[in-house]
């Protein structure tokens, strides 16, 4: 049994973070219904973007929400919910007669998780945006990319999936456990604004103490120090070099053989110099064979795999880090009491009433 069987969590289909919280959900063990729009209302079932893998786990229902029968259908499941989640604009569920308070009339215990980009409050709430421009004002993205380029993207896995997504599971979490205490419910506002900020906690505590400046390239873990960036190969590919640690250092260097004499660690002055030193050795050889080479090492050098290497290298292989579900997809993480995590097969579509009487 997974840790959240019997929780039970209604969706309301969209893009980005409310996708990827309902997969996470779904994957810990909760009975996730995902409300998508019906082919009645305009369009399919959503399967075009995320598909087989970011809706894994949970089947779609098709619905209506301008159709007044659908709707009170909707409002039967709400009422038979833990918890719902949803990622419109604000004001949207509101007009649905579907908001919080309303929901809170149909069930006192429900936990209302929302996530947007700017938050429910303030004078951006109601703007438009995408995960780029979230993670923009947030300080976030001015630390990314290298110094003498415009900031570089870091795809969407800081603003719509940490600082949204898993923002929001952890929020609804949270209010479901004091809901079994309390017997009221909560709702919960992830904001990637809000979410991709707390991210950045470390960089504030590095720069309150001057261990940190605003120059990108020039700090310790955002490339700017040679021991921890990556190194192009002889082959084109690449290696991830991430020997902070003293001891770890000087593993890279006798790897390498390089005197560390000829490379303090923490002499910032010399970083450019050292930088420049071990690209030329790294392009020396192919990437697998540098992997090879410290294999077993102290040294923190591993190889920058592809999406399609990665399920094949023996690490995430032993460990079931991937699975093959007719689509190679990352497996459920964490896992618990050791056991590798199961995926639950593909769910057919049902329809509201075999969802109403899946919750009956």
């Amino acid at each position: 049994m997974k840790p959240l069987s019997g929780l039970r969590i209604l969706e309301f289909d969209g893009l980005g973070p409310v996708t990827f919280a309902g997969m996470v959900l779904a994957d810990l063990g909760a009975d996730v219904l995902r409300l998508t729009r019906s082919a009645t209302a305009g369009a399919p079932v959503f399967t075009d973007v995320g598909g087989e893998v970011l809706h894994r786990g949970r089947p779609a229902v098709g619905v209506d929400l301008k159709d007044p029968a659908d709707l009170a259908r909707v409002r039967r499941l709400i009422a038979s919910a833990d918890a719902l989640i949803e990622g419109f604009r604000p004001g949207v569920m509101e007009r649905l007669e579907l908001g919080p308070e309303a929901c809170a009339g149909l069930n006192p215990r429900l936990v209302f998780g929302r996530v947007t980009g700017w938050g429910q409050t303030g004078p951006m709430a109601r703007e438009v945006g995408h995960d780029l421009n979230y993670i923009a004002l947030s300080g976030a993205l001015s630390m990314m990319g290298e110094p003498d380029r415009p900031p570089r993207p870091p795809l969407n896995v800081v603003g719509d999936y940490g600082g949204g997504a898993m923002l929001l599971v952890t929020g609804v979490l949270a209010a479901l456990l004091e809901a079994k205490t309390t017997g009221r419910g909560r709702t919960v506002d992830a904001a990637m604004t809000d979410g991709s900020a707390l991210l950045t906690s470390l960089f504030h505590a590095l720069g309150a103490r001057g261990l940190w400046n605003e120059a990108r390239g020039t700090n310790l873990l955002d490339g700017g120090a040679p021991f921890y960036r990556c190194y192009a190969c002889r082959d084109g590919r690449f290696v991830a070099v991430g020997a902070l640690e003293p001891q770890f250092y000087a593993a890279l260097l006798a790897g390498l053989d390089i005197p560390a004499a000829e490379a303090p660690q923490f002499d910032m002055g010399v970083w450019p110099a050292l930088h420049a030193r071990l690209a030329t050795v790294f392009a020396t050889r192919d990437r697998d064979d540098w992997a090879a080479h410290f294999e077993g090492s102290d040294a923190c050098v591993t190889p920058v795999l592809t999406l399609a290497e990665a399920p094949r290298h023996p690490h995430n292989a032993a460990r079931g880090t991937f699975v093959d579900q007719g689509v190679v997809q990352p497996a459920p993480a964490p896992r618990f009491d050791g056991e590798a995590p199961a995926l639950a097969p593909p769910s057919a579509p049902i329809s509201l009433d075999e969802a109403l009487g899946r919750w009956r």
